[in-house]
């Protein structure tokens, strides 16, 4: 079998970031690197899943929700994908990235989609843990710009 595109990125020298990993007509998928790979330093699963809820739910009612396709963890627990149409310009995804990252990192309140017919593991989440993680990767994010959304060499 070949060797999957996300697999071929050296994650020896992948940092945290916003990144173009993949176009597949008119879908873009961004690489949302929370943490540095195999640094022994991950997301725990529960930030990681709410997370997901509050980004997908603020993405999806956002002035650019009609462009969101999908937002979900990485398995390796490191980061998230953000697939978006094309029609989503690159800084306009940052900027969507920021927005959602600030209302996590304020979020209050009930957890959407966080009740048990609502969702497969609903004990699993930890919100004050999903803000701090937020608010970091707004910190990362604060001033970057399509030019750097190649993954380094």
């Amino acid at each position: 079998m070949q060797t999957i595109a996300s697999f071929q990125i050296d994650h020896d020298v992948l940092t945290p970031g916003m990144y173009v990993s993949r176009v597949d007509g008119d879908v873009i998928t961004y690489d949302l690197r929370f943490k540095r790979p195999n640094a022994g330093d991950y997301l725990e699963n529960g930030a990681l899943h709410t997370i997901e809820h509050l980004f997908a739910t603020y993405a999806r009612n956002s002035r650019f929700g009609g462009q969101v396709v999908y937002f979900g963890p990485m398995g390796c627990r490191t980061g998230f994908y953000l697939l978006v149409r094309d029609a989503l310009s690159a800084a306009d995804a940052i900027a969507l990235t920021q927005e959602a990252c600030a209302f996590i990192e304020a979020f209050e309140g009930e957890i959407p989609g966080a009740q048990r017919r609502e969702c497969g593991n609903y004990l699993e989440h930890d919100l004050p843990g999903a803000r701090r993680e937020a608010a970091a990767f707004a910190r990362r994010i604060a001033d970057w710009t399509p030019e750097r959304m190649t993954y380094p060499a």
